[in-house]
């Protein structure tokens, strides 16, 4: 790490959690800090699996689409919200305060 830079340590107190699609089963990471911002981080198979994305891409010159999000992994990652399986960072602090 350059000597000016400094360690991103967001993820050190709510990391990042396993989400599973309803819909195409696609396995993802993610991580609410808002309601209304969602970090996803994919991986080559779920990329592979999201029939969202691979329409995204289908759709596009040269395989660029632009890829806003799925709506079916954005309502599973609502799901685990409900579960618990995922929580809202935002809320975690404001209930700690």
């Amino acid at each position: 790490m350059p000597p000016d830079s400094r360690r991103d340590n967001r993820l050190d107190d709510v990391p990042m959690a396993a989400v599973a699609c309803r819909t195409c089963g696609a396995h993802v990471l993610a991580r609410k800090s808002s309601w209304n911002q969602t970090s996803v981080q994919w991986n080559a198979d779920a990329t592979a699996r999201c029939p969202e994305r691979a329409e995204a891409q289908k759709m596009s010159d040269h395989g660029r689409g632009v890829f806003l999000a799925c709506t079916a992994l954005s309502e599973s990652i609502l799901d685990a919200i409900r579960r618990g399986d995922l929580v809202i960072v935002d809320e975690m602090a404001r209930a700690a305060t």
